[in-house]
């Protein structure tokens, strides 16, 4: 009987072999075991402090509105600033000879802006002086005639007292008193023609003095001057065009009456009257408050709809109004004043109400 060995074999774990060539494979790491995760309490603080940093910003907005909120008697309305623009235009067809002036000079009434060239009205109007001597000097002659006919006629009717005499007592024939006769006759009718060339003389001089005066209206018409106070804003043409009648050369802004015009709907121009009380904010100056009054109210409605039949839709109907500011104080900030600029007039509903503190009137 064969004896079997009682001693415990190792088992051994064969590694299958490296091929020769390939790399080792790595040694495995054993596992890590996790943490166990915790909740997350940070989001719901940064949603808190989300909804807190809100509702301060509504409540800061709210008092904000509250201190901006203007009286129920007080209206407000978008404008900017405007005035009236003058065309600086030929009279006349021409060529420009100068202009003086160039945009953003300030200008004032009678100053002279440009002149025509009016070489060729100075050359008629040499020609219509020279006719107005000449029909001086013609009117002259003819009252020189004049004086000299009516002479003839008072020898010719001498002439014919003494061949009356004559005639009578037989030394003279009726020929003869007949050729004394017909010599007066010829002798009223030279008085009557040179004074028909003296009134002649007088109608060329008339013409004449005309045809001066026109010449000399349109020679001054040649030299363009500012018709108002304000500033040159626009060039339109240059020295050496020729421009026909009615050509613009300059636009000048009319600094007279600066107006901001705002729309207002129909309740709010219905108690307003021109001479009311208003005041302009303008928005490059906004911690400024500028005095103005109520020059105009439109008396159709501007935005009307086709048709007005309920209370919503009256609310469209807006009216054009007119805030101008005081002469004085537009001769003052004269140089500043620019039209188009943005802001805001305020006007009253309320006639005799006070003006809340944020619209009390302050001047730079």
């Amino acid at each position: 009987m064969s004896t079997a060995d009682t001693t415990p074999s190792t088992s051994v774990e064969r590694r299958p072999q490296a091929s020769p060539g390939s790399k080792p494979a790595a040694p495995e790491l054993p596992a890590v075991p996790k943490p166990a995760r915790k909740p997350r309490r940070w989001g719901w603080l940064l949603v808190l402090v989300c909804i807190i940093a809100g509702g301060g910003a509504g409540g800061w907005y709210w008092w904000q509105q509250q201190l901006n909120a203007l009286p129920p008697y007080i209206a407000s309305a978008n404008g900017r600033l405007e005035a009236e623009q003058v065309e600086v235009s030929t009279k006349y067809a021409g060529r420009i000879a100068v202009i003086l002036v160039k945009e953003g000079d300030m200008v004032h009434v009678g100053d002279v802006l440009a002149r025509m060239d009016t070489d060729e009205l100075q050359a008629q109007l040499r020609a219509a002086q020279a006719n107005v001597v000449k029909a001086q000097h013609e009117k002259t002659m003819a009252e020189t005639v004049i004086a000299s006919r009516q002479s003839e006629v008072i020898f010719a009717g001498q002439e014919f007292q003494r061949t009356s005499i004559l005639n009578k007592q037989g030394w003279a024939t009726n020929e003869q008193l007949d050729q004394r006769s017909n010599q007066i006759k010829i002798a009223q009718a030279a008085v009557e023609t040179a004074k028909a060339a003296r009134d002649a003389a007088d109608a060329q001089i008339a013409a004449g003095q005309a045809e001066v005066a026109r010449l000399n209206k349109q020679i001054s018409d040649s030299t363009l001057v500012a018709t108002a106070e304000g500033r040159i804003q626009y060039k339109l043409a240059e020295p050496g065009e020729v421009l026909p009648a009615g050509g613009r050369v300059l636009t000048l802004l009319d600094l007279s009456d600066v107006y901001m015009t705002v729309f207002v709907p129909a309740r709010v121009a219905g108690p307003l009257a021109v001479g009311d009380e208003a005041r302009i904010t303008l928005d490059p100056v906004p911690g400024y408050v500028f005095p103005a009054k109520v020059t105009f109210v439109a008396t159709e409605a501007q935005f009307t709809p086709k048709t007005v039949e309920t209370a919503e839709e009256r609310e469209k109907l807006m009216f054009r109004v007119k805030l101008s500011t005081d002469p004085s104080l537009r001769a003052r900030y004269e140089k500043e004043v620019k039209t188009g600029i943005r802001g805001i007039g305020y006007v009253r509903t309320e006639r005799d109400a006070a003006w809340p503190d944020k619209l009390t009137v302050k001047l730079p």
